[in-house]
């Protein structure tokens, strides 16, 4: 079998997330302020819990003139999606493991 050998380089390629947009620099302060925050008290834990929900509640079917018509989950188009999803676990995990609660009531 052959092996094949790169041996030029490609000066001008970049990875596809290479150029960050100017709106997702203005929200980097936002997205670290939402990292930073700790989950350290049951009250605000189950706060967490209850505002963030654990599936989309965009995605649905909607029935108009007869026909049926889908509308995809539209979390994901949130900039803070990730850090609302991992502000949602830690909180989880807090009252699973600090205040060994059944946590299964918050999970879909």
């Amino acid at each position: 079998m052959a092996s094949f050998t790169h041996n030029h380089s490609h000066p001008n390629y970049h990875p596809p997330n290479y150029k960050k947009s100017r709106f997702g620099e203005i929200l980097n302060p936002l997205r670290r302020l939402v990292d930073r925050i700790q989950v350290k008290n049951y009250h605000f834990a189950h706060l967490i819990c209850r505002t963030i929900p654990c599936c989309c509640p965009f995605e649905r079917n909607v029935r108009l003139f007869g026909r049926t018509f889908h509308v995809p989950a539209l979390c994901k188009l949130n900039p803070l999606y990730d850090e609302f999803v991992g502000l949602r676990f830690r909180a989880l995990s807090y009252l699973s493991d600090e205040c060994a609660e059944d946590v299964t009531k918050y999970i879909c």
